[in-house]
Order: C-alpha cells, then structure tokens, then sequence
C-alpha cells in the first residue's frame, strides 16, 4: 500500500489494521473511555487515517429520501466497525433498542447514531410526550448499564470529590428528591424549512433533516445538580463551569472522544440543571440515557447529556469539540468558504418558536369559513408562552388563539394550542404562526431572516401553504354537491375534472349577465 493510499471497506480484510479498544467498566457494555487515554485517542486517530470512509449523502440539494429512515448514517457505522470488535456491533445493538423503546411508526431520520421524531398527529395530543414518542437525538451508540455497576464522579475544582452510585443519588437522606416538567428541544427542529430553502452545511449527524418533532416534553425526576455539589463542598475559587462527560463514542474530523459539554455555574446555581434517573413517572429508558442523565432546564438539548459517567467542575467553557466547534450559530455571510469556530456563538438558552401540526402542508381543505388548526410553542431560558398568533394571509392580519386553547403553563415547558382560523379567502393559502413570550420576544417572520450555515434553530414563524375550499360560498357549495351527485372526487385537486365545468345555457345566461366576452365599442 502506498504511503498517501487508504484501505477501502470492507473493514475485516486481512490487511486491514487490527483495532481493540477494551470497555472501560464491568457492566458498561459500550463505554470506552477516550478522555483519560491521549494514547489511546492517538492510535484510534492513526487507524481511521488508513481508510477511505463513505463520503456524506447529498440530502440537500435533492429531495430527501422518502424511506424510514430517511438516512443511514453509513460512515458512522463505519468508524465504529473500524476499531474493533468493542464497537462494530453498536450500530445494531443501537437499533435494536430503537425498536424495542420506541413507536413503532417513528419517523428515523438518520438510522446511526439514532435521530427519530414521533408522527405528528401524536406530537401534540397531550401536554406530555409519552415515552416511546419523545424524540431522540443522539450523537452516538447506545451503551448498556447495568444500575447496580453504575457510578458518577464528581470532581474537577470540587473541594471534595466524590464517586456517588444510583443508591446514592437515590438516597432522600443525602438527596432531596426533585421532579420539574421541561421541554427539551434540539436545535434542528424544523431545520427541514431551511434546507428546502437555503441549504448548509450537509453533515448528516451535526444536520439531520428534522420536522417539527425534534422537541417533547416530560415530567422528569431525579436530584438537583447543586445540592450534589454542595454535598462535594462546594465549587472551589475560580470554578464557573460544569463539565459533563456521556460514555458515547463520539467522532469529530478523524478523532475520537467520549461525549462532552458543559453549562455555566450560573445555570446549576438556580436550580435548572437535574440529573435525572426517572421520565413521566418511569424508569429512563436506554435510549434517553439510562441510568443518568443531566436534564438542563431551557437550553439547548445538546447540553442534556445521556449516559452521564463524569461531572468536572472547570474554570472556562469546555473545549471538548461539541462544545468548541458545534452548535454554533453564524451570521448568514458565513459559510463554507470563511466560517470559524471562533466566528459563531454557543447556543445555549433555546429562543421562541412554535410550529403548526395541523393542518399540512399542501393539504386541501373544505370548510364552512373557519379552518382548525393545532400545534405547539415554547421559549427557553425560563421564559414561557404567553399568546399564539395565527394568520390566514401570510402574516398581515393576526388572530390570538384563545387563552383556553392553551395548555397549562409551566416555567420550562411548551404550550399546546389550537384555534378555529377564520378563513373566507378561497385558493392558496399561507398559514402562519408565531408565539410571544413572556419577556415579548416573538419570533422573525421569514425562514431567511434565521438562516445560519449550520441550519440550527428554526425560529422563524412557521407557515404552511393551504388550499382553501370555502363551502360557504354558493357557487362552492353548489360545485361540491354536483361532484357528489357524480360520485366525482375534489383530491388531488391537481387532476382537471371530468365533467364539464357548467351547461352550455349556464354559459350564456352568465355571458350575457358579464356583458360577453368583448367591449360593445
């Protein structure tokens, strides 16, 4: 092999590099730890350098996939089949676990690692998402714990480290237990509205093509991430932030690394940041990070780490790469040709923004001059819904959805709305929503005005196009009723008709009411 070639796959060729990476912990089945080990990252890096991996899919400037999944993330596969038996059968096992935990008619929207978002109707049926539709994003396998094996540590600038076990943290004595409702949202939700419109960066794990479902809301239970601290003595001098490590493996640019962020003291200090063991009423699922996870009220969901194995106090933001070079947000002149890590600021408080379920786009509806429509709205940062504004023409005449069409209201959580639209315009249509805070933060009107390189957060007014077909109207009605009597179908509204649109004597009493076809002189 030349000294510039690269292996292709597949992977177990006997000239292929022989990778093995042992699990760090007994009952950890899929954790190696990447953070401690420079050396080890080292040689996972030299490993990876030797193939010629899949290129990314073309999902952007081509329509998406209609297959569930929509995409399969072949080259994540790939880097764990290339270290090792420890990590080539996550993929699977990962999948395993998506159909034994969730819907069974969810939307996969990148196979591996595991993006998925519940059916919209489902979405908004009741305040909380149930379980198996909770969306989940993640950033890599699915590992295995066992609860009785499980450990956190607690360390960093702590004034006394400690590791604690779930009996611990589960212990009232030590603990005073906590239960908060919180949305989390990914900052993809909705990104689907920029790619249609302005592509970006085509990275199908950092920019999966999300819908409207990328949010969901729990009541979760676990303990508060400063009385845990407090427990450890406090922060020591210095200390501003909290690092979370999840046992994920995680790849960025040849590298590999355990998933890590981090949230400012600032956030812990007021109570908005849980560890987690307990999502409506049950035990976390694998999937959503059992036995631990961080629940970080109003960010980002990036910051809510799964599988949760360290928490380090540090002085600055970290530098781990999810922290330092994704979940960026850029101004729309940066792109592929001059952005910097540097140049974009960390998403952290998830600003206003709402969606329209119901109807769909492109959807044909008959009604009697009033059109429902439903769907959700949130703010982070401990802001919340206060109004939902639906319009029917693009966004110059607003409608408040009454405030008894809202759901109950919590500090952390969205609000489910609906509203009867009133709609005497026929044709085309441009519905619209946007949501007011209570802060009076609003949402931009137009997808361009949010657009961002890296396609995060969608928090332009959400619109859809209708066709309205007002039965109120006499000459609609009076068609409808004839389509009826013919046994003829108004769907798809695109197939011309196959009866005559009117008689020839409607043709020339209307004629002669219009004044004919020609001027007189």
């Amino acid at each position: 092999m030349g000294a510039n070639s690269k292996l292709d796959l597949p992977l177990r060729e006997s000239n292929h590099p022989v990778a093995f990476f042992a699990e760090e912990q007994k009952g950890w089945h899929g954790y190696i730890e990447w953070e401690k080990y420079p050396e080890k990252q080292k040689l996972a890096a030299q490993i990876l350098s030797k193939y010629r991996f899949a290129t990314p899919p073309e999902f952007q400037l081509i329509p998406l996939p209609e297959t569930n999944p929509r995409l399969e993330g072949v080259r994540w596969k790939q880097y764990h089949a290339a270290l090792g038996p420890t990590l080539e059968n996550v993929p699977r096992e990962s999948w395993d676990i998506v159909k034994e935990e969730k819907a069974e008619d969810m939307i996969h929207v990148l196979d591996f690692p595991y993006n998925g978002e519940p059916p919209r109707d489902r979405l908004v049926e009741t305040p909380f998402t149930r379980n198996e539709d909770h969306f989940v994003r993640n950033h890599g396998g699915i590992p295995l714990i066992n609860e009785e094996d499980y450990f956190l540590d607690i360390g960093g600038m702590v004034k006394s480290p400690k590791r604690l076990s779930m009996k611990d943290l589960k212990n009232e004595d030590l603990f005073p237990r906590q239960t908060a409702v919180v949305t989390i949202q990914c900052s993809g939700t909705r990104r689907i509205e920029q790619i249609q419109q302005y592509p970006g960066d085509g990275d199908e794990l950092i920019n999966a093509p999300w819908g409207e479902g990328a949010i969901g809301t729990a009541r979760w239970t676990g303990v508060n991430l400063k009385k845990v601290l407090k427990y450890c003595g406090g922060l020591k001098k210095g200390a501003q932030h909290l690092e979370f490590m999840g046992v994920d493996t995680y790849f960025k640019k040849g590298k590999v690394y355990n998933y890590v962020v981090s949230v400012p003291w600032r956030k812990v200090k007021i109570h908005e940041v849980m560890l987690a063991w307990e999502m409506n009423g049950k035990p976390l699922p694998k999937i959503h990070g059992h036995p631990l996870r961080a629940v970080v009220f109003g960010y980002i969901g990036a910051r809510s780490v799964k599988w949760l194995a360290r928490i380090d106090a540090i002085s600055e933001p970290s530098t781990a790469p999810v922290q330092k070079k994704e979940y960026l947000y850029y101004t729309p002149q940066a792109g592929k040709h001059n952005a910097t890590y540097s140049s974009g600021f960390s998403i952290q408080d998830m600003p206003v923004s709402s969606a329209i379920i119901s109807p769909i786009e492109k959807e044909v509806i008959i009604h009697d001059g009033f059109i429902q429509m439903r769907g959700w709205a949130y703010s982070g940062g401990g802001h919340w819904p206060e109004r939902v504004e639906v319009s029917g023409d693009g966004g110059s005449v607003w409608y408040e959805t009454p405030y008894e069409k809202l759901s109950t209201k919590y500090y952390y959580a969205w609000r489910l709305w609906s509203v009867d639209l009133p709609v005497d315009a026929e044709g085309w249509l441009d519905l619209v929503v946007r949501c007011w805070d209570n802060a009076l933060n609003t949402q931009p009107t137009f997808v361009r005005s949010a657009w961002n390189w890296d396609l995060h957060v969608t928090s332009s007014c959400h619109r859809i196009k209708i066709f309205s077909v007002n039965r109120s109207k006499a000459a609609t009605a009076k068609r409808l009723k004839r389509l009826e009597k013919e046994g003829a179908g108004l769907l798809p509204i695109t197939r011309p008709l196959a009866i005559d649109l009117e008689s020839d004597e409607e043709f020339e009493t209307e004629m002669q009411r219009r004044g004919g076809r020609d001027p007189e002189e």
